[in-house]
């Protein structure tokens, strides 16, 4: 092999060996939130499973969730939620939160339930998180989505 052969192989090699060593992208990617499942208990008062969702490459710990609840068009009310959840890279966690919904939000679950139709909804507000080895981060968040009662499990929407 030529001397600049085994140059060009050289800078080759080099080349690749600080690419291998410059390990993974380190990318926040903004959380999201969804309902997995909603709960109504006999005393009127909802449990709901909320899904923290990390998309970044990196862990992430969600310390605080202030979200606005809203069900079929009505407001029902401000969920707040202290997870203190560390959730790993490109996953999910649930947290359950105990729930007081406005009374007219109530009575449109009511209504869902008596009809076994699907109930829309939406989230909006904010959400607290920290990526690994870094800074308590403010994050927006907004979704619509939509749950359905759980046949055999009455109260239950998922």
């Amino acid at each position: 092999m030529t001397r600049s052969g085994l140059l060009a192989l050289g800078l080759l090699g080099s080349a690749l060996l600080v690419a291998c060593s410059s390990g993974p992208v380190r990318r926040v990617s903004e959380p999201a939130a969804s309902i997995q499942q909603l709960t109504v208990h006999a005393n009127g008062s909802w449990s709901i499973d909320l899904r923290l969702q990390n998309y970044s490459s990196i862990p992430m710990r969600f310390e605080r969730a202030q979200l606005t609840l809203a069900v079929d068009g009505e407001a029902a009310g401000s969920l707040n939620a202290t997870p203190a959840l560390s959730v790993g890279p490109e996953s999910a966690d649930v947290v359950t939160v105990p729930f007081q919904p406005d009374s007219s939000a109530r009575m449109v679950l009511a209504d869902v339930l008596a009809s076994r139709r699907s109930l829309p909804y939406s989230l909006e507000g904010t959400i607290s998180a920290t990526p690994e080895e870094g800074k308590l981060r403010e994050f927006k968040v907004e979704g619509k989505n939509t749950l359905s009662p759980v046949p055999g499990l009455d109260g239950v929407l998922r």
